[in-house]
């Protein structure tokens, strides 16, 4: 499973930084490092749905509030 955070500077402003935190947290607290990968890249063409982040090439919007249970629901249920 590969996760991407948009890190470009509108998603930057609305709380990437803390999303890439929190799901690195997630990955090695619930030790998925081996199946799941997180990476970064710029602009995602979305810059009004607030963090644009992907699963496997589906695009969620995520906010650092939203961030645990989006792990939850799209990650962990999936692996």
């Amino acid at each position: 499973m590969k996760i991407t955070v948009c890190i470009g500077s509108s998603c930057h402003i609305k709380g990437s930084r803390q999303v890439v935190e929190q799901l690195q947290y997630s990955i090695h607290e619930n030790n998925l490092s081996d199946k799941v990968e997180l990476a970064g890249t710029f602009c995602m063409g979305k810059c009004q749905q607030g963090v644009c982040v992907t699963v496997d090439d589906v695009f969620y919007s995520v906010t650092p509030e939203t961030v645990k249970d989006f792990f939850a629901e799209h990650v962990l249920a999936k692996v």
